[in-house]
């Protein structure tokens, strides 16, 4: 658990760090969306998880790495040379916890609140439209929703909201009753 709350940290100063530079230079959307697309590539590719986080991988070999990607990409040069800093810096491992620091900062900005939502199976247009509605209502301001399909969590749904989580999954409620039922 420390580890993730100092993975926070760490992803909260470089996201500002990131944020502000991305700001003065003008190039905010740019990096945003390099971010998304480095993020949509994160989830889907084992191998770069595997680059970001194995210690077999020296801080060269992320950078080499991070940077072919950066390259491959298109990505703006402000997010190359950061992307870059934080493989030398031996931080590539918390490039989740940065990206998703950066994003709540982006929406922050817009007026709008970031949201992760993931459900056991994808979501009708009619319930999107609902759980938007909800979060807007909840929250205030109008919701910036990601989702995420896993099975594993049964049926529900899990909301992230900044570092609340909101677990209304079917596997939670389930965990739930069966540590009750051990106690009883």
């Amino acid at each position: 658990m420390a580890d993730d709350s100092n993975a926070m940290d760490v992803g909260a100063r470089y996201a500002l760090a990131l944020f502000n530079l991305a700001d003065e230079t003008g190039v905010l959307s740019a990096v945003e969306a390099d971010l998304k697309a480095f993020e949509d590539l994160r989830v889907q590719s084992p191998e770069l998880r595997t680059l970001l986080v194995s210690p077999r991988f020296t801080a060269e070999d992320k950078a080499r790495g991070l940077a072919a990607i950066a390259d491959r990409a298109g990505f703006n040069d402000t997010t190359r040379k950061f992307l870059g800093v934080v493989s030398g810096n031996g931080r590539a491992a918390a490039l989740a916890a940065i990206v998703q620091a950066f994003k709540s900062l982006a929406a922050s900005r817009r007026g709008v609140v970031s949201a992760q939502v993931v459900t056991a199976a994808p979501m009708t247009a009619a319930q999107s439209k609902a759980l938007s509605e909800g979060l807007r209502q909840a929250l205030g301001k109008d919701p910036e929703i990601e989702t995420r399909v896993d099975p594993a969590i049964l049926g529900g749904v899990k909301v992230r909201v900044g570092s609340r989580l909101y677990d209304a999954s079917l596997k939670s409620k389930l965990d739930s009753l069966k540590f009750a039922l051990k106690r009883a």
